[in-house]
């Protein structure tokens, strides 16, 4: 069944420069003593992203040793031998695995200039370096992964609330323990200048899923939204990368969810300019995906119920090259 992605004809217009401004606020949302705070927390989180839909967390409760050893294991991957990468490729439509250069934003109509290794849980057969490879690599990925869905599942549960469902509504779509599962982390690289002439290292896009918890490190910019709901602006805000704050933003299937009062908006990565750190760019960011039986239907039924299956399939595909 061939469904309306509206999503995707709205990114294929987001191509042109634009211009940047400053004077948008990222607000960074403090978590700490979260259910003695669940209600102011949730009413910063809702206004936050009914207004541009992305906001910062800190205080978030996932220690920032484990995170550096993820951004660690990260990097000892994307260091390995192209010939050992190769061993475990990216599987279209279950999001797994590695790839280079392969994602074409429909936005620009030319590949991201990163390389990515995706983990999807039930999905992950072959596709794990060895021991001898990379020691403990799966290990502290994995555990990374947990901390992030337990976060994610923390926010979304706020959410809910807003939108009339019960706090553990999302948690029940995202559950983890059934093979439907299809939430991914996804570890990023994209290359040091000199390695690329373009003037994206990602294109402008917006997410397929529910949530996004980006983690960015200090000095490693060039995240940017575009502000407000409506696209024609194509006035874009820088994003600060912080060790300290996680980045999360509202995907299309949030979006559709929510009857589209919760917006996904734009969003790519731009190359430093001549003034700014020139080398790699490490991201690791967990994409909170509905299970695959779950269905996607908002509480006043704007649109057609699709499963979360069908429409990260079609969004998925339409996004990598062939």
């Amino acid at each position: 069944m061939n469904y309306d992605l509206t999503e995707l004809d709205r990114e294929s217009r987001m191509g042109g420069v634009g211009t940047e401004t400053t004077t948008r606020e990222i607000r960074r949302i403090d978590l700490s003593d979260f259910d003695a705070r669940r209600d102011d927390i949730t009413e910063a989180l809702w206004s936050a992203a009914t207004d541009i839909g992305f906001f910062q967390v800190v205080e978030h409760g996932i220690d920032l040793d484990e995170v550096r050893r993820a951004f660690e294991a990260a990097e000892a991957f994307f260091a390995l031998p192209e010939a050992v990468k190769t061993q475990y490729p990216l599987k279209k439509g279950v999001n797994s695995g590695w790839e280079y250069k392969s994602q074409v934003r429909p936005s620009i109509g030319t590949p991201d200039q990163k390389e990515s290794y995706q983990v999807t849980r039930p999905h992950m057969e072959s596709l794990w370096p060895s021991e001898s490879e990379l020691a403990g690599f799966r290990e502290t990925i994995l555990s990374f992964e947990a901390k992030c869905w337990e976060l994610a599942m923390k926010l979304l549960s706020c959410f809910a609330s807003k939108l009339g469902f019960d706090r553990e509504f999302f948690t029940r779509a995202h559950d983890p323990s059934s093979q439907n599962y299809q939430s991914t982390l996804r570890m990023l690289h994209y290359f040091a200048m000199g390695e690329q002439a373009d003037t994206w290292r990602a294109g402008a896009h917006t997410d397929f899923d529910c949530l996004t918890l980006l983690f960015q490190r200090n000095g490693q910019g060039g995240l940017q939204v575009c502000p407000g709901r409506e696209m024609d602006a194509q006035e874009w805000t820088p994003i600060e990368p912080s060790d300290d704050a996680i980045t999360c933003n509202i995907g299309d299937m949030l979006m559709r969810w929510s009857d589209d009062l919760l917006p996904s908006n734009f969003h790519r990565v731009k190359n430093p300019g001549p003034d700014e750190y020139q080398g790699a760019r490490y991201s690791l960011a967990f994409f909170a995906q509905a299970n695959r039986d779950a269905v996607i239907e908002g509480p006043s039924g704007k649109y057609a119920p699709i499963t979360a299956e069908d429409y990260l399939y079609q969004r998925i595909n339409a996004n990598f090259a062939r």
